[in-house]
């Protein structure tokens, strides 16, 4: 099953966090992303570049929608022109499938802000 037709799953805790081959494995399925470490907790994070401020608010919003609807929440940094987008599972205290699910889903999501809109730096 694809990661894009996958649906987050609820996390209670007591779950670890996923093995960094495992990581590296995902890694492979959603371009652009990378693996971050903050605090010694894996992350992934993508930079969507836009236009304008309104295209970047635009896209934070739609992500803001789709994290709602799938129950799982990122950090969420809009700019004047871009969006950095940071995935992590608190409850395992690291890196789960669903964020793998999260990226691809907001990858999606960045695809329908016209093209030349869903770039990535950083």
């Amino acid at each position: 099953m694809s990661l894009l037709s996958d649906k987050c799953v609820p996390c209670h805790g007591g779950e670890k966090p996923m093995a960094e081959d495992s990581i590296r494995r995902m890694l492979d399925e959603v371009v652009g992303w990378r693996l971050r470490t903050y605090n010694d907790v894996h992350k992934i994070e993508k930079i969507y570049e836009f236009s304008n401020f309104q295209k970047a608010l635009d896209f934070t919003n739609a992500v803001g929608a789709l994290a709602e609807a799938e129950g799982h929440h990122p950090v969420l940094v809009t700019e004047w022109g871009k969006v950095t987008v940071i995935y992590w599972t608190h409850a395992t205290g690291g890196l789960h499938r669903n964020d793998f699910i999260m990226a691809a889903k907001t990858d999606d999501l960045s695809l329908g802000h016209g093209p030349g809109e869903d770039g990535t730096t950083g």
